[in-house]
Formats: structure tokens, C-alpha cells, sequence
């Protein structure tokens, strides 16, 4: 079976959000089960794609409602 990542020029593989890689307590580096300490920009052959590691962007505030756009 192929698995590819979704979207996968919008969202480069990165050690960040792969299945063997935890990140560690301060942040700064990911602690992989297959490389150890790597950076969390890296990737290499092994890179598992883990959806429930990826944060949402931020979607944009939407406007207010003022009582002028209700009125004829």
C-alpha cells in the first residue's frame, strides 16, 4: 500500500509530527525511537506521518455584526 502525505507540498515531512519522534520537554529537539535526537525540522526515510501531532493553524478573526448591515 502507498502511503503518501497529504497535501504533501503545502506540509513538508518534518521529525515534528512523525509517528517514531516525541518532542522533547523544552521543545527545542525531537527524541526519535529511530535516529535519537534530531531536529524538529529533519525528516529521514523512516518519516511516519502522525495526523494527531500537526496543531491547526489559527483561523482568521471574522468580522462584527453591526445593526447597520440589517437594515433595509
Amino acid at each position: 500500500m502507498n502511503k503518501k502525505l497529504v497535501n504533501a507540498k503545502k506540509y513538508p515531512p518534518a521529525c515534528a509530527y512523525c509517528l517514531h519522534g516525541r518532542l522533547s520537554p523544552g521543545g527545542i529537539s525531537v527524541l526519535c525511537v529511530r535516529k535519537g535526537i534530531v531536529s524538529p525540522e529533519g525528516k529521514c526515510r523512516k518519516f511516519v506521518y502522525d495526523p494527531l501531532k500537526r496543531e491547526p493553524k489559527v483561523p482568521p478573526a471574522k468580522p462584527e455584526a453591526d445593526a447597520k448591515d440589517f437594515e433595509f
